[in-house]
């Protein structure tokens, strides 16, 4: 049993939804951790097959199962949901969040923690990597940061919105202070499809000293039929899209805080660029959607929060602002086939 009131100085955060196929090799990666303060938070999300048996048999007879703690949820919420509760329960300083079917490497914890406390860091990023089948082939593609520490004021939120594909758009693979979490009330959306980027846009508005890392440290495993994974999927609907575009005008609705901040124009820009690929996401894959998009539903998804004069008024990227705004306010018709051609030629439209 967990000792009443104990301390950890890592929460690592799972969240499970019929992961039966993966989950020993799961259990295995995070017990042996070479860090021995973790506790490892399970969140039972309603599944239907033996994930939370297996977790149990752990639990019962792992030298480290006494660490293991499993909340269950009321009914199946959804992975942003289960992260939520995570939050919400979690008894270590740092939280590090860990998908069901990847693993991560037995120094890991350590590693990142380290850094943590070195540099009095409220976020650590260790890099990954990628492995996918495809035609029958594992890719395995590293996904490396360069090392570097950000330790002062706005440096880190400027450096990550100067590249829009420089910081990954998930949350697992960082070690995170739980007080970011509570202190700022940051929680995930209720959505399928970038639940944790609704978040992760926002992250480093929130950060004063942040640590990046070279060394790969997790192993993400991009699998078929995924709720994430459009491209491998036979059909999708409409409703999903739509509550992830949602999802974002809540992120665009952000402006007014940060409009005094330095890298305003660039975050500003890195939220119409995410609008963009959804945008170009919705045209790559009309066929398997149902209901179709409307061509004015395709254009309203770049509808832009600043007026026109804002942004012409940016000190920075007014150009690359203003070509957004443009796609935003033209006639749906001519927005749509000028997505298409730019979507084309970036690769992103076949």
């Amino acid at each position: 049993m967990i000792e009443i009131g104990k301390k950890y100085e890592v929460t690592i955060g799972i969240p499970i939804f019929n992961a039966e196929k993966f989950i020993r090799h799961l259990m295995d990666s995070v017990l042996d951790q070479t860090f021995q303060n973790i506790e490892f938070l399970i969140c039972d999300d309603c599944g239907t097959d033996t994930s939370m048996e297996i977790v149990r048999e752990y639990q019962n007879n792992h030298s480290r199962g006494k660490d293991i703690r499993i909340v269950r949820q009321p009914q199946n919420m959804g992975v942003g949901e289960a992260r939520n509760r995570i939050v919400s329960e979690a008894k270590g300083d740092y939280l590090y969040f860990l998908d069901a079917d990847d693993i991560i490497s037995p120094n890991a914890i350590e590693l990142l923690y380290m850094h943590a406390k070195k540099y009095d860091a409220e976020v650590v990023y260790g890099s990954y990597q990628r492995i996918e089948e495809i035609d029958g082939q594992i890719k395995q593609t590293d996904i490396c940061y360069p090392t570097i520490q950000f330790l002062k004021e706005y440096e880190f939120a400027n450096h990550v919105y100067s590249e829009y594909g420089f910081l990954q758009g998930t949350t697992w693979n960082i070690l995170i202070c739980i007080e970011l979490f509570r202190k700022h009330l940051l929680r995930y959306k209720r959505i399928n499809y970038l639940e944790d980027y609704t978040l992760t846009i926002d992250l480093p508005t929130y950060v004063n000293r942040a640590v990046m890392l070279s060394d790969i440290t997790y192993f993400y495993y991009c699998r078929a039929g995924s709720l994430s994974n459009y491209q491998q999927r036979s059909s999708i609907r409409k409703d999903e899209i739509i509550a992830t575009i949602k999802a974002i005008e809540e992120v665009k609705l952000n402006y007014s805080r940060l409009r005094d901040k330095p890298y305003f124009s660039k975050w500003m820009f890195k939220v119409m660029m995410t609008c963009f690929y959804i945008v170009c996401s919705i045209l790559r894959n009309e066929k398997i959607i149902t209901p179709i998009f409307a061509k004015r539903e395709i254009r309203d998804v770049l509808c832009p929060v600043l007026t026109l004069s804002e942004v012409l008024g940016l000190k920075e990227w007014r150009m690359k602002n203003l070509a957004l705004y443009l796609l935003g306010v033209l006639p749906p018709a001519i927005s749509v086939d000028i997505i298409k051609i730019v979507g084309k030629w970036k690769g992103l439209v076949s």
